[in-house]
């Protein structure tokens, strides 16, 4: 072929084609760039937990954060009193992950219509019946009985309304209880009274202790649960994660749930190490906690195993009381990642 003839045919071939489509190419490993910083861009993710069991399972996590060991997104931490106080903030939208009772989680997807979803069970049964003597020893002892105790409308209460209704007695009627809004003022109550009994989590039962030697756990409610319920656990507390936050940042909801775990596993496996952070972060003194973390049931289930043991547990309460879970139990869009 003569020149002639190749640069003829030469002009009939687009550019592209000769030279290896090269801007094609930068528009890929642009986008590519885009999508990779899209990746790595931090988010400011905010947790709300409660003082107790959910907070000590976040305090490495809490911790590494301070220490700016984990850097992948931007987040903050909050340790409140009380269940309405994180409800208050989650029905308000102020926070991106939750830690709160199993049966506000229900309650509160209902409400806000799925706003938010539960992600795992991060506790299991930490409630108990304490006294300082010897009158109780079954549910059926309690009848009579005034309690104090902190949880109205969370799980401590439909949890004893529940068991009691078992054991042929009304919440209200045949048992009373004195209503304290935090765990701390059923401790102060319980010290002052010799003939006191209450209704306390884990690690509360564990500072009236060393408050009072003589207080002894007379009821072990998730036994008493179980007895009535042999397919089913008491489930203290859940994590729940805006719908919007899963929707709009993936990678950061896969990267929480990574180091929460992480975290769980830290306080399960080095209860030490873990009670120094948890008397760091204010949630109860480091000696109480040495003594109260391995009793505390915190875990990290998620998945399938999260569905089957809280849908379980969330039907036995609606069955008793619709109300204690807002009216009905959630469907399968309540679960993240089962």
């Amino acid at each position: 072929m003569d020149r002639r003839s190749f640069l003829k045919l030469a002009s009939l071939i687009p550019a592209t084609a000769l030279f290896g489509c090269k801007g094609t190419s930068q528009e890929k490993s642009q986008e590519t760039a885009k999508d990779e910083a899209k990746k790595s861009d931090p988010v400011a993710v905010k947790v709300a937990t409660l003082k107790g069991p959910t907070a000590m399972g976040l305090v490495k996590f809490m911790s590494e954060v301070e220490a700016k060991n984990i850097t992948d997104n931007n987040y903050s931490f909050e340790i409140l009193d009380a269940p309405d106080q994180v409800v208050a903030k989650v029905a308000q939208g102020d926070v991106d992950v939750a830690s709160i009772p199993a049966n506000l989680a229900a309650t509160l997807f209902n409400k806000t219509k799925g706003a938010y979803k539960v992600a795992c069970l991060n506790v299991l049964n930490v409630l108990y019946i304490v006294e300082t003597g010897s009158a109780i020893s079954k549910i059926a002892d309690l009848k009579g009985k005034t309690l104090y105790a902190s949880g109205k409308g969370a799980v401590p209460e439909y949890t004893l309304s529940y068991l009691l209704s078992k054991n042929g007695m009304t919440l209200g009627e045949d048992v009373q209880v004195e209503w304290k809004s935090e765990h701390t003022e059923c401790v102060a109550a319980l010290a002052q009274d010799p003939e006191g009994i209450a209704l306390l989590p884990q690690p509360f039962v564990t500072v009236a202790q060393t408050k009072n030697s003589q207080i002894r756990i007379a009821i072990d409610l998730g036994a008493e649960w179980e007895t009535v319920n042999p397919q089913s656990k008491l489930i203290a507390g859940v994590t729940i994660i805006s719908s919007k936050l899963i929707s709009d940042s993936p990678d950061a909801v896969t990267a929480l749930l990574s180091h929460y775990k992480d975290s769980v596993e830290f306080a399960v496996d080095h209860p030490d190490d873990a009670a120094t952070l948890v008397g760091k972060y204010g949630i109860v003194p480091e000696p109480i906690a040495k003594v109260a973390l391995p009793k505390c049931n915190i875990t990290y289930i998620d998945g399938a195993d999260m569905k089957t043991a809280l849908s379980s547990y969330l039907g036995i309460l609606a069955e008793a009381n619709p109300q204690s879970v807002g009216g009905q139990v959630p469907g399968d869009d309540f679960y993240f990642g089962a």
